[in-house]
Order: C-alpha cells, then sequence, then structure tokens
C-alpha cells in the first residue's frame, strides 16, 4: 500500500473518533463537541470550542437528530476507507499481474492468473504480376506499385474466446502498434496493403483498425484491449515502422464458444 493511501486510511479512521460534531439542541441550536455522555438529567460534553468538559439538561439536547447525523457521518467515511482499500488492492493486483508478464518482445493474452503468448506469424509479401510472393524480413524491401501483406490459411491457430480480451504488447523497438481486422481471401488472410510513394521511396500502409484502449505500463509494456467486444473474425495486431513496410504481425480468431 502507498504511503499516501496509508496516511489517508489513518486519517480516515481518526476521523471515526476524533473529529468535532454537532449536539443538536431543541431549540434549533448546536454544540460544537468531540465527545458527549448522556445522564439521567443531563448531557455531558467536550467542547471543541473550548476543550473543556461541560453540561447542559437532558430535555434541551435532540439526542435523536445529533445520533442520525454522527451515524450517517460515521457511515460515510467507512464507506470512503472501503473504497480507498479496494482502489488499493486492485493497483497491488495490477503491479502483481504487470511483474508477471514475460519479458520477451510480443503479445500476451491474459488468461486468469497466466499468460498465453501468440506466436509470431510469418508474412508474405504479395506482388500482383503473378502474385509474386518475397518473404517477410527485416528490414522488408520496397516493393514496386501496390502488395499486400498476408498470412497462410483462411484462419489463425489462436483461438481467443471472449470477444473482450485483455492483452499485453511488449514492443522490441520503440515503433507503432496497433489491432487490425484480417480480410480473409482464398487460402489466405490479409492484414495490410501497401502502396508504394515512389518520389520518396516509401510505402503507405492500409489496414482495417480496431479501435483500442493504451495503457502504458512501462518502458515497452502496453496494456491494451478492443474498446468494443470483437465479431468473430480474424485479427491480428501488427508492429511496425510506417513507411518502412516492416510489420511484425500476430494473428488470432476470435470464435466464442469454441473450446
Amino acid at each position: 500500500m502507498t504511503l499516501r493511501r496509508l496516511l489517508m486510511l489513518a486519517l480516515l479512521s481518526t476521523s471515526l473518533w476524533a473529529a468535532s460534531f454537532r449536539l443538536y439542541l431543541t431549540d434549533g441550536g448546536y454544540q460544537l463537541v468531540n465527545q458527549y455522555e448522556v445522564k439521567p438529567d443531563r448531557v455531558r460534553f467536550l467542547s471543541a470550542e473550548r476543550g473543556e468538559w461541560e453540561e447542559i439538561p437532558l430535555d434541551l439536547v435532540d439526542i435523536k437528530k445529533t445520533e442520525a447525523e454522527r451515524q450517517e457521518r460515521t457511515d460515510a467515511l467507512k464507506q470512503e476507507a472501503a473504497l480507498l482499500k479496494a482502489e488499493d488492492e486492485a493497483v497491488r493486483a495490477q503491479e502483481r499481474e504487470i511483474a508477471a508478464v514475460p519479458q520477451a518482445p510480443g503479445v500476451y493474452m491474459v488468461n486468469g492468473a497466466k499468460f498465453d503468448s501468440i506466436t509470431r506469424a510469418e508474412v508474405n509479401v504479395v506482388t500482383p504480376k503473378g502474385r509474386r510472393i518475397l518473404k517477410a524480413i527485416t528490414p522488408i524491401p520496397v516493393v514496386n506499385g501496390k502488395s499486400t501483406l498476408e498470412l497462410a490459411g483462411e484462419q489463425a491457430t489462436f483461438r481467443v474466446i471472449d470477444p473482450k480480451q485483455q492483452f499485453y504488447f511488449r514492443l522490441e523497438r520503440t515503433e507503432q502498434f496497433t489491432l487490425v481486422r484480417a480480410l480473409k481471401k482464398k487460402g489466405v488472410r490479409v492484414v495490410q496493403t501497401w502502396n508504394r510513394i515512389p518520389v520518396v521511396d516509401e510505402i503507405e500502409e492500409v489496414q482495417d483498425e480496431i479501435d483500442i484502449y493504451k495503457h502504458q505500463v512501462d518502458n515497452d509494456l502496453f496494456q491494451v484491449w478492443p474498446k468494443q467486444p470483437l465479431p468473430p473474425g480474424e485479427y491480428a495486431w501488427i508492429e511496425y515502422q510506417p513507411g518502412k513496410g516492416n510489420t511484425q504481425v500476430w494473428d488470432f480468431t476470435v470464435a466464442p464458444g469454441a473450446k
């Protein structure tokens, strides 16, 4: 637990018994007190203003209103303390989870108390002329005209059952990354389309991106998840250098209800 939260909890606990409160009177007024005791015919109280014990006739004190307000305040303080405690436990649980993420670059799906590693896919750069295939290596050479970045097969071997799944992405380099929908074609899945820009000799990457949340939890580590549940289909996490055609891919299938 952080020092700040410890201090706040201590202050809240102290407030439950040491804070001043109103001792209401039947005439509509009140005394600001720290404590009070009900005697058979009088009320003895410790004045918060004067710091002395004083007494007042019992029939001049509205005990019911005093206790109702004290209970309401006590309940509110206890609720705030419980919320702080729950928040601290959630923070510590996430810190433990982050510490357990494997150190190797890649994509990891949260699966209860463990992580399932998504294997980095082998990709092919396919040119339109005769569907010439170039193995995607680092760095990938700039290809003339329009090309597609493809994965073999119409379905990934890694299955995701929960469409609201949470992932961790540990980057290999300081690059751009995102989640994309893979387009299924006969025998393949297209991850990106590359349009060559002749003048600057660079590539324009075009992909069907999914809206995601990104939360950086370390220098090279991001907690990521889709903003909306993913419909059944083919997807891929990609890491790339914009304009360079250097794309790495981790593919998966969303198949709710699948074993």
